[in-house]
């Protein structure tokens, strides 16, 4: 059956590279499967918050960090989805979109690697000293005048916060290291499924107080806001590291600061911040046991591409076929409205 023509918001933020790879994907899609498309990029908004008067005129909205709140599908009759290019929605009012009867699609399968691998970099870095090491050459010392000699993965334990998608691939790639133990901590996993994927479940205090590399990789939501505070890291080994590649406000910023000028924990490996891009004063910059990253150490070819083709693919699955894949909010699937929306759209 062919459907009407869809339209396609895509925001300002999304980088050229994504625009052109979306748009030729929809155009394939189009023509292969017999809809009509259409797209544009959508101006910036004000506050970089998305207005229900920009959001009004298409039928799904391809976003990256352009917030989308209450304010912005307000009144809104005629969107019915907004694809999230990305994984993480902490910048997407979801029981307002489900209110609005618009559905939420993210892309899961597309950072997991990326972001896997991007913790064991900073697991690396940290443990041999990488940062200092290349600063201490440079400056003209050699391997006699150092402070302290690096340590080894070997023996030590990793412990995540939060363990799904990219926690498991995590567990999966590092199985060979050495690690003498992998813990987890998630409401969301059952001790079965620990079991077969070779990881103990253990609470929060045991996870921090067992871990040489915490690595935090669990959502950002009012549950997980502050999670990783002074009192967490005061339960910390001194010589353990802390790795944050989820989002910022999951760890308390001035406690971590405090735990790292002090001498509680020994170091941290950083690509998130709770204000994004962080002041040029941020406390990080001048501690030497940190490393930082401007939220893109899992920007990899291979997760730019495939965040983008996932992002339209939940669009064309969606509206084109009435299937839905990565839907956060799938109490909206059975809305009368939403439901109505998809009818009109497939013709």
């Amino acid at each position: 059956m062919k459907t009407r023509t869809i339209k396609v918001g895509i925001s300002n933020d999304v980088i050229s590279a994504a625009f052109d790879e979306a748009t030729a994907f929809l155009e394939r899609e189009a023509t292969t499967r017999g809809f009509g498309v259409e797209y544009e990029r959508v101006p910036p908004q004000p506050g970089n918050v998305a207005t229900a008067t920009a959001l009004d005129g298409y039928d799904a909205f391809l976003v990256s960090s352009v917030v989308v709140d209450a304010s912005s599908v307000r009144g809104l009759e005629r969107l019915a989805v907004v694809a999230r290019w990305g994984v993480g929605f902490d910048r997407i009012d979801v029981p307002a979109l489900t209110a609005a009867d618009v559905a939420l699609a993210n892309t899961p399968n597309s950072v997991r690697v990326p972001v896997a691998e991007a913790v064991i970099t900073l697991i690396y870095a940290l443990a041999k000293n990488l940062f200092f090491l290349d600063r201490a050459t440079r400056g003209g010392r050699w391997r006699f005048d150092l402070p302290k000699p690096a340590r080894d993965i070997d023996g030590k334990v990793l412990g995540s916060l939060g363990c799904g998608n990219i926690g498991r691939e995590l567990f999966r790639r590092v199985r060979s290291l050495g690690f003498t133990r992998l813990l987890a901590c998630d409401p969301m996993l059952d001790s079965k499924s620990a079991g077969e994927l070779g990881i103990e479940l253990v609470a929060l205090e045991e996870l921090c107080r067992e871990s040489d590399f915490l690595c935090v990789l669990t959502p950002l939501n009012e549950q997980t806001r502050g999670l990783i505070g002074a009192p967490q890291l005061a339960s910390m080994k001194p010589t353990s590291f802390v790795i944050n590649t989820a989002r910022g406000g999951i760890v308390d910023e001035r406690a971590l600061v405090d735990a790292l000028r002090s001498g509680t924990i020994a170091g941290a490996g950083i690509d998130v911040f709770e204000r994004e891009p962080p002041p040029k004063d941020h406390p990080y910059f001048s501690l030497e046991n940190v490393i930082v990253s401007p939220h893109a150490l899992a920007w990899t070819e291979n997760s730019v591409s495939g965040n983008t083709t996932e992002a339209c693919a939940n669009i064309v699955s969606l509206l084109v076929d009435g299937e839905p894949r990565f839907v956060v909010n799938r109490d909206v699937l059975e809305r009368p409205k939403f439901r109505a929306k998809l009818a009109r759209l497939r013709g």
